[in-house]
């Protein structure tokens, strides 16, 4: 029998997201090394025990009800949620605090997060991070599912179940070859590159950022000649640095990279770029509160 007490026993939980996920019983019961029979037989059996419908099945094809496509969402998100709990459980066991994964936009990098590791390493030796960079979206993505915990992104509207603190504004500044004509001395104002061609970040890498570039574009009323588009920093120097354009860029992104190109700080335009921390309403991880505690008391959070 499948229950024990008039109770689906773990394992069945498993059974059903096999098949919900390959729809096909064959290829499910392959997955978990059960036989094709027994896994339906289950199946079965956890349907009649919830009293639904969870697959509609015939000679061709498996597929979810709508009771069966909810039971599959709702269980991806709680197995997901007692994955990390159990796996908390066995890191304090072991004597580590926890665990903590990172997404992050590019420009993070260049200050927030050597400095926000440096101190977690200081305050919680015993914490284990990993760091991946990604887009804005894809972090709110992972975030949703939490196969991350902490996202840095340029974004100033997130979705109803993440928080967001804004944590750092920063200037724009020009990215020019060093032998371009224009420099500190001569510079007025970017309408004096209306002719120039422009090597933008991607809109598809961040909608948001994308938008604040091109308003900065429409505040001196033109529209760039736009040659080339990438999504990492690094291309846009090198291709500026060979003189196939030049970029707008945040200022942060200037750090440590002076090869073949200068810059020039916008400081008399409006628009700027906040660099946003993220994370679910509904992550429990217990390190969490503890590390955004440690942001909000150390770095230049804006009001």
């Amino acid at each position: 029998m499948i229950t024990k007490g008039n109770q689906i026993e773990f394992r069945h939980l498993n059974y059903f997201i096999a098949v919900a996920e390959e729809l096909h019983f064959r290829k499910a019961a392959e997955r978990l090394f059960i036989s094709q029979p027994g896994l339906s037989r289950q199946i079965k059996q956890m349907e009649v025990e919830l009293g639904v419908t969870l697959f509609d099945r015939n000679n061709r094809n498996v597929v979810l009800t709508k009771a069966g496509a909810y039971l599959y969402k709702e269980l991806n998100v709680s197995l997901k949620e007692l994955e990390i709990i159990l796996n908390n459980t066995k890191r304090l066991n072991d004597g580590i605090d926890g665990n903590l994964n990172f997404g992050y936009v590019g420009s993070a990098m260049q200050n927030i997060i050597p400095e926000l590791l440096i101190e977690i390493r200081a305050n919680y030796p015993n914490i284990h991070f990993s760091l991946k960079e990604m887009d804005n979206q894809k972090q709110v993505e992972n975030l949703q599912v939490q196969e991350i915990d902490l996202g840095f992104v340029r974004l100033e509207r997130v979705p109803n179940d993440l928080e967001i603190i804004p944590i750092l504004e920063d200037t724009f500044s020009l990215v020019l070859p060093n032998n371009h004509w224009l420099n500190e001395s001569n510079f007025k104002n970017i309408s004096q590159l209306r002719n120039e061609p422009f090597i933008m970040f991607d809109a598809s890498y961040s909608p948001n950022y994308y938008q604040k570039i091109m308003q900065i574009f429409d505040y001196y009323n033109f529209s760039p000649i736009i040659s080339h588009k990438t999504v990492h920093s690094t291309s846009i120097y090198k291709l500026v640095e060979h003189n196939f354009g030049i970029s707008i860029v945040p200022t942060a992104l200037q750090t440590g990279y002076t090869k073949n190109v200068k810059f020039i700080e916008l400081k008399n335009i409006p628009q700027r770029t906040i660099l946003s921390a993220i994370w679910s309403k509904k992550n429990r991880n217990p390190i969490l509160p503890k590390i955004l505690e440690n942001i909000t008391k150390h770095h230049n959070i804006l009001k």
